[in-house]
């Protein structure tokens, strides 16, 4: 079973995924989502060179509402100050310390960081220990950092040990 699905929760957020997507959930559509969720996730651990491994899964779903309504405050922040004064704005790159080390947690890290309005991850380290953001407005470059570190890596890290 392990070599037909390497990762289950991968195969079912593939699954889920694709329906979503298609807002079709016809039997076509859903024997696509199915081969889909079967090769998608072989052919990602052909490539990767570290499995994903979760741990404590039902922490994504409190990290899932945290993250829906982040970025719903954050399209109102991001609006009201494009229609305000440009000079108001202080765009900033900062590089943000990582404690996690999975590459799947960072990557889930990075992406969520881009689907927060107002933020985008722009380049890891060799190393991976630090991620590089940008903020479309940035006041407390250390407040940002410890809200990121607080709301999204310290639940990641318990999500993919």
């Amino acid at each position: 079973m392990k070599r037909l699905l390497p990762s289950l929760p991968l195969s079912v957020a593939v699954f889920v995924l694709w329906l979503l997507l298609v807002a079709d959930f016809g039997i076509g559509q859903m024997l696509l989502a199915l081969v889909l969720a079967v090769a998608l996730p072989l052919a990602a651990s052909l490539l990767g060179p570290e499995p994903a491994r979760f741990g404590r899964a039902r922490v994504a779903l409190r990290l899932l509402p945290v993250v829906l309504w982040d970025m719903v405050l954050s399209n109102i922040e991001v609006a009201r100050r494009i229609l305000g004064p440009e000079k108001a704005l202080k765009p900033a790159f900062l590089w943000l310390p990582l404690d996690i080390t999975s590459i799947h947690g960072i990557t889930a890290l990075a992406s969520i960081i881009t689907l927060t309005p107002g933020t985008l991850s722009a380049e890891l380290t060799e190393d991976r220990r630090h991620l590089l953001v940008h903020c479309f407005n940035l006041d407390d470059p250390e407040r940002q950092v410890a809200t990121i570190k607080a709301r999204y890596e310290a639940p990641l890290k318990e999500i993919f040990p």
